[in-house]
């Protein structure tokens, strides 16, 4: 199964999609780690990477779904055509998805989150506040799951994801 984990920066989908994927034995492919990979390497700079690390992470996690691994794709995924790019590659591999979206419904929480912040990305800028604000993003009509960080602790958010996953992969 693939896990199509969404949100704007700082809502915790990286340190959800950790536990998780600990949790749950899963294969956790990091948006900002393929991205900052590229413009390390020179192949694209910064303000023109456009689809390109999304297209990387979708056709991994293709390879490991055929495998049978369980994925975690964590991205911003902010506009449909990211988060339907996802589900082209589950489908590719003949694998079911589900589409999680993480949102934090304090601003003043959300703010604090982004501002305090410390990337563990070598070179990785971090936005700013007025960033975060300012991206473009549409919110998930199609997500089957809302996780509100700002009601609980990040433990008990990853907690939700993986019972959830469970309850699906039961179903299948």
């Amino acid at each position: 199964m693939l896990i199509i984990l969404g949100g704007l920066p700082g809502v915790g989908k990286t340190s959800i999609a950790r536990l998780a994927a600990r949790e749950l034995g899963a294969i956790h492919l990091r948006i900002d780690t393929i991205e900052q990979a590229i413009i390390d390497c020179g192949v694209v700079p910064s303000d023109e990477m456009g689809p390109v690390g999304y297209v990387v992470a979708n056709r991994i996690a293709t390879d490991n779904l055929r495998l049978g691994h369980l994925v975690i794709g964590d991205a911003v995924n902010p506009i449909e055509v990211s988060r339907a790019e996802w589900r082209e590659a589950a489908r590719m591999a003949d694998k079911s998805f589900v589409q999680i979206e993480l949102i934090c419904s304090d601003r003043d929480q959300h703010r604090h989150r982004v501002e305090t912040r410390k990337s563990d990305i070598d070179n990785l800028k971090l936005p700013d506040w007025q960033k975060v604000c300012d991206r473009e993003y549409h919110s998930w009509a199609e997500a089957d799951l809302v996780i509100d960080t700002a009601l609980q602790t990040l433990d008990a958010s990853a907690d939700m994801l993986v019972s959830f996953v469970r309850e699906r992969i039961a179903t299948i």
